[in-house]
């Protein structure tokens, strides 16, 4: 069935209703009608099969079927992404999803080659916002990760909540292997929700500077292998890595 996204301050099981934007992707996209039934979801854990009952030029009426709820995952990972050239950060938001990331924030690193001022700022969140509720949307992901403001490294660790494990991928000598560090993190780790962060460079790397500012704050230099990767490679390394080590 059809996903759609329904926002938390909205979600309503008695009386469900799609707005304007996922009311035109119903009816003028998907050619949706009453009688059809789809799938809703808040992004925050719920999700109902739904009856169409009515359809305005601007809403669409449901009548819910049946509801469930998803819990979290185990381990909620916060990815920390140097912002990359082209439409990379999409791609990168899309499998962040695809991948179970709780929370993504772009970093304005030295090195990053688009630089954002202040006006293009809610621009650009919002727009990677609606790129991770259309990955939601088609992966089946109930839990909808936030998007963060893009941030300087030493401002995002300045208001960074506490981690239990904080890694930053690097090329320098001192990386330890990545799947030793989540293997012990692993073996230690005691029941309950768990946050990690990951830091991701942008092309060229984080400077020095700035991988002395990580490692200063907790983060461990992991090496992501001996072979060079992309910005956006070495993201779905980190979070595929993650996922097999500490999802179970």
């Amino acid at each position: 069935m059809h996903r759609f996204y329904i926002p938390p301050a909205r979600w309503n099981l008695d009386a469900p209703v799609l707005d304007a934007g996922e009311a035109h992707h119903c009816t003028d996209v998907l050619r949706l009608a009453a009688g059809d039934r789809v799938t809703l979801f808040n992004g925050q854990g719920a999700e109902a099969t739904a009856q169409i009952t009515s359809i305005a030029r601007d809403a669409v009426a449901l009548k819910v079927l049946q509801s469930a709820r998803t819990g979290p995952l185990p381990v909620q990972v916060t990815l920390a992404q140097a912002i990359p050239k082209g439409k990379n950060m999409e791609f990168i938001l899309q499998k962040a999803v695809e991948l179970g990331a709780a929370r993504i924030v772009p970093i304005q690193s030295e090195r990053t080659v688009v630089q954002l001022d202040p006006d293009d700022l809610a621009r650009k969140r919002e727009k990677w916002q609606s790129t991770v509720i259309e990955a939601a949307k088609q992966c089946g992901q109930n839990w909808l990760p936030e998007v963060a403001t893009p941030v300087a490294p030493r401002a995002f660790f300045e208001s960074a909540p506490r981690f239990d494990l904080m890694l930053i991928a690097s090329l320098q000598p001192d990386a330890r292997r990545f799947r030793e560090v989540l293997a012990e993190f692993a073996s230690a780790m005691p029941s309950g929700t768990r946050n990690v962060l990951v830091m991701v460079g942008p092309e060229g790397d984080f400077t020095p500077a700035e991988l002395a500012l990580a490692k200063s704050h907790g983060c461990r230099p992991v090496s992501l292998g001996p072979i060079v990767l992309r910005t956006e490679t070495a993201a779905l390394y980190c979070l595929s890595a993650i996922s097999y080590a500490l999802f179970g």
